[in-house]
């Protein structure tokens, strides 16, 4: 299983790095099973994130033939507009319309590839029109999904087959950990949870068994 988190100019290093060590020690107890990198739309590069004082280095370009793709959130002010400098909403614009918004288009659209986002990463794809009609999360500040087709739900970890989302940056973790488990297998999901003595929160929620009514 090839596993690639897409880096881009000011993406969030939690939402990053959660679910790369996940991933990462999955990799060692499989003996090699999955594999797992960085990657941005251009190729090899060194990626400033959000944080001032924190950059990682791509590996390799985006492909969307990969298994799994892991999109994450930006960290910056507590914007969504795209007019307020430095704002997330900013950021994720410009994510959005880079060279990132080709081979991201072609990832979602590949019967095979699962997207998985994390964080402000379900409102990039969303604002690409990536989601229409389907269940999204994202951060609590655009929970609503406004000015998009998505359909917003109020969970930590939204299923729907090829499109993952997660919401609020640890969320990233449980996103992982989830996929895992539902591609590899509860035995190595579990093994993971006990090296970094993380616990899933709440229930994966998913578009299935018997609608709820009465809420």
């Amino acid at each position: 299983m090839r596993i690639q988190v897409v880096l881009f100019d000011g993406f969030d290093p939690l939402d990053v790095l959660g679910p790369f060590e996940v991933f990462h020690i999955g990799a060692g107890l499989t003996g090699g099973g999955l594999t797992v990198e960085l990657v941005s739309a251009e190729g090899p590069r060194l990626v400033p994130s959000g944080l001032e004082a924190v950059s990682l280095t791509a590996t390799a370009a985006l492909d969307p033939a990969a298994d799994l793709v892991v999109v994450p959130g930006a960290v910056g002010a507590l914007a969504l507009g795209p007019e307020v400098d430095g704002g997330i909403g900013q950021l994720l614009a410009r994510a959005g319309s880079s060279a990132l918004a080709g081979p991201l288009r072609d990832a979602v659209g590949r019967q095979g590839t699962t997207v998985a986002t994390v964080c402000g990463g379900s409102l990039l794809v969303a604002w690409a029109g990536l989601a229409d009609g389907r269940p999204l999360v994202t951060h609590g500040h655009g929970a609503d999904l406004a000015g998009t087709a998505a359909q917003p739900v109020d969970a930590r970890v939204v299923d729907d087959g090829d499109l993952v989302s997660a919401g609020n940056v640890t969320s990233g973790l449980d996103l992982a950990l989830h996929l895992l488990e539902r591609e590899v297998g509860p035995q190595v999901a579990h093994a993971v949870e006990q090296v970094i003595r993380h616990e899933r929160r709440g229930t994966v929620w998913r578009p299935a068994g018997v609608a709820v009514t009465g809420a």
